[in-house]
């Protein structure tokens, strides 16, 4: 099992921006996705295995946001205890497909490997993304 996890304000996979360059349309990641990604990726290069896994592979990810800073201490307490759970954008596939895309290349070889997924958003006061991956 490989196990890890990314330290600081989880950003979601934007949607694609395009252009044209010479008459052809061109999708790309907006910048901020872009960033993220690269973040991942380095976090998760300590954990990789020598080599990509290969196979079938199962995933749990659970993203920690920020606790709002306009919850009463009470309800901040019940959002970092688990009893209140984020429920505004955005959904949690985004921040899988980042991750996801991220990890392609140094967890495993590609992501149509993950058959696989459980994931979750909560609140803590400490932002972060754990991952947990399991070869099947």
């Amino acid at each position: 099992m490989v196990q890890f996890t990314i330290y600081g304000e989880p950003v979601a996979q934007g949607r694609p921006k395009f252009s044209t360059a010479g008459g052809f349309a061109k999708a790309y990641d907006p910048a901020k996705s872009r960033d993220y990604k690269d973040y991942v990726r380095l976090a998760a290069t300590e954990h990789a295995p020598k080599v990509p896994l290969e196979g079938p592979i199962g995933m749990v990810l659970t993203v920690y946001r920020s606790t709002p800073k306009s919850f009463s201490k009470r309800r901040a307490a019940l959002a970092e205890a688990g009893e209140i759970t984020p429920t505004t954008k955005p959904d949690v596939d985004n921040y899988l497909k980042g991750v996801k895309d991220a990890l392609k290349g140094i967890i495993w070889r590609d992501d149509s490997q993950v058959v696989e997924v459980y994931a979750r958003k909560r609140y803590s006061t400490r932002p972060r993304i754990e991952v947990k991956i399991k070869q099947l």
